[in-house]
């Protein structure tokens, strides 16, 4: 088990320069997993108790937060996250909040799945932030507005408990329930800001609105597929080749650095569940004068299966989305796609429908997360 690391207390005031030259972070173990709260898969957050200073949509923006030392609007300084305004006690006597005092925030994961991890971060509160935080999950069919989601009816589920938390720092948090949800509630003592919010995790999709499709993505972030290693993420992500969509700029797909040697790169993937294959995509969107030479597609049936070639090396060009229809299709519950000699793609795209087996798996866990 790795330890995470603990930040609290103040970070200095900005003294000028890079305001990240002093930011506190370190490499949590469980970023391998997707950004379930990621805006370009459909989360949002859908409500808050107060957002004076700072609005709580910030906190899903996928970029890092900015920092403009001068920025001032009619309500004081605006940052870049979500901030609320000071709370205060009852009268005079008794100025401070209580410890039950809080401020929240309901997000709406863009895909229900299995948490594994939370980054909350407070870049840039140097003393504003926090002074704790917890995080509490729930887990509602269909699209529930914050009324009923804040209703008596709804179970909340401890995520990470009430804990200190350190100023301008990502401050991450290891997750150990195994439960689908679709919804977090983030709640901050007594008060202050958080300028960005990561939920790192595994899709669990509704076997039965997959059932209802009948051909998709099996190799979706969305549909439940993952990626399980890649050969480099020097430049970006492996997972960015299965998100929703077409890429919408060069690094939002997966490129390598130059290779200096006669191998190859090269990303592993986990399906949906086990699933007939039929077609094939391959996009270098964006990837112009650095995309893949070539590429090939292989896929195997079980931990232990071997792999079978079903798309073989094939010159690819830039900027452009390639389709191959399988003459057979094939069975399988990994995929892996090679890239020769380096460079990138954007998406890769395995069209078919879950096999009998996959959808009796996939229904199974989907039950055993608690699912609805």
């Amino acid at each position: 088990m790795t330890a995470i690391p603990s930040f609290t207390g103040d970070a200095n005031p900005y003294g000028g320069g890079d305001p990240y030259a002093d930011y506190r972070t370190a490499d949590f173990p469980f970023t391998q997993y997707a950004n379930l709260a990621d805006r370009q898969l459909g989360a949002g957050v859908i409500a808050a108790n107060d957002e004076f200073f700072a609005q709580r949509e910030n906190l899903l923006v996928p970029e890092r937060a900015e920092f403009d030392p001068e920025h001032f609007g009619h309500k004081g300084k605006i940052m870049d996250g979500w901030e609320t305004r000071r709370r205060r006690g009852a009268s005079a006597d008794h100025p401070w909040p209580t410890a039950d005092d809080h401020d929240w925030a309901l997000v709406r994961l863009g895909v229900p799945g299995v948490i594994r991890g939370i980054v909350v971060d407070t870049a840039h509160f140097r003393g504003n932030y926090p002074q704790a935080v917890s995080v509490e999950g729930a887990s509602a069919a269909g699209s529930p507005s914050p009324e009923e989601l804040l209703g008596d009816d709804v179970k909340w589920t401890t995520l990470v408990p009430r804990t200190a938390v350190g100023g301008h720092a990502a401050n991450g948090f290891e997750v150990c329930v195994e439960q689908r949800f679709t919804h977090l509630r983030v709640n901050q003592h007594p008060d202050g800001g958080i300028a960005r919010l990561r939920v790192y995790g595994e899709a669990v999709p509704d076997p039965a609105w997959l059932s209802v499709l009948g051909t998709f993505d099996v190799v979706a972030l969305e549909h439940g597929g993952q990626v399980e290693d890649a050969s480099n993420l020097f430049y970006s992500p492996a997972t960015n080749t299965i998100q929703p969509g077409r890429s919408r700029k060069m690094d939002d797909g997966w490129e390598t650095r130059r290779r200096r040697d006669q191998g190859n790169d090269w990303i592993s993937y986990r399906l949906a569940a086990q699933s007939q294959i039929r077609a094939i995509e391959i996009d270098t969107a964006y990837l112009k004068g650095n995309s893949a030479g070539w590429a090939s597609v292989s896929v195997k049936d079980g931990e232990t299966g071997e792999w079978t070639e079903v798309v073989p090396r094939t010159r690819l060009q830039p900027d452009t989305n390639h389709r191959f229809v399988l003459p057979t299709p094939s069975v399988a519950t990994h995929a892996r796609v090679d890239i020769f000699p380096d460079g990138g793609i954007s998406r890769l795209r395995l069209y078919g429908s879950l096999t009998q087996l996959g959808a009796t798996a996939l229904a199974a866990r989907h039950q055993e997360l608690g699912g609805l």
